[in-house]
């Protein structure tokens, strides 16, 4: 299937599916003229990564990363030492001494700006 038809059956443009597989989050197979040829686990794969995105109100980019921290144990250890970094005290108020972001009273507030930025990009687009 082309991008497009794939785009339509997924629910999303053909510009975010050629932006996925840049991202690694997508992989079609190329045609001998190399165009993109989604099969029925790319479909599947795009679909859920269009429901993480909403569902955790994430970016692309982001689901990226989390796949590579889940793949580089070197990423995911960076990152557990970055959260060693933050961890916040133990005390009365955060007895498990909880990670708490530095400088940002709302982490959804970051996310929900790329997401707005996204949505301004793609109607642009159209």
């Amino acid at each position: 299937m082309r991008v497009g038809d794939a785009a339509r059956q997924v629910g999303t443009s053909a510009r975010m599916l050629r932006y996925a597989e840049q991202l690694g989050l997508v992989a079609p197979a190329r045609t001998a003229a190399g165009y993109r040829n989604y099969g029925e686990r790319d479909l599947r794969a795009a679909a859920a990564a269009l429901e993480l995105q909403a569902r955790y109100r994430t970016t692309p980019a982001a689901l990226a990363f989390g796949l590579r921290v889940l793949e580089d144990p070197e990423v995911a250890g960076s990152l557990r030492r970055l959260a060693r970094l933050i961890r916040g005290r133990r005390g009365p108020g955060n007895p498990e001494g909880v990670p708490r972001l530095v400088g940002s009273p709302d982490p959804a507030a970051a996310l929900d700006f790329d997401t707005a930025k996204a949505r301004r990009l793609l109607r642009l687009a159209s």
